[in-house]
């Protein structure tokens, strides 16, 4: 794989040179240097690599109280979601004692 030193764009090529698609900058293929581009002598496939999960333990703990019947709870986890096809986030809070769930948007 080849890069464009005008303008850092993906070249590809044509024959024995590497053509930029952006600038159309041309430059000369390096048989030596797209051998050493391919070898892959010391390379393992470890697997994917392990992700951090950002949502896991996100929501925060803020004074609301349930609006349950039966709960006199007044701690509520929250998290901001966004609303489909909508300009703005719904804020989705859970009751910390019974469970409820209810949003504020």
């Amino acid at each position: 794989m080849q890069f464009c030193d005008e303008c850092g764009s993906m070249m590809h090529t044509e024959e024995d040179t590497w053509v930029c698609r952006s600038c159309e900058n041309e430059e000369q293929r390096d048989s030596q240097a797209e051998t050493a581009m391919a070898i892959q002598d010391g390379q393992q496939d470890e697997g994917a690599p392990d992700v951090a999960d950002a949502t896991q333990d996100a929501a925060e703990t803020m004074a609301v109280p349930c609006p349950a019947e039966d709960c006199n709870s007044d701690q509520a986890s929250s998290e901001m979601l966004p609303k489909p096809g909508g300009s703005y986030e719904v804020r989705l809070f859970t009751c910390v004692e019974c469970g409820h769930k209810w949003r504020e948007s």
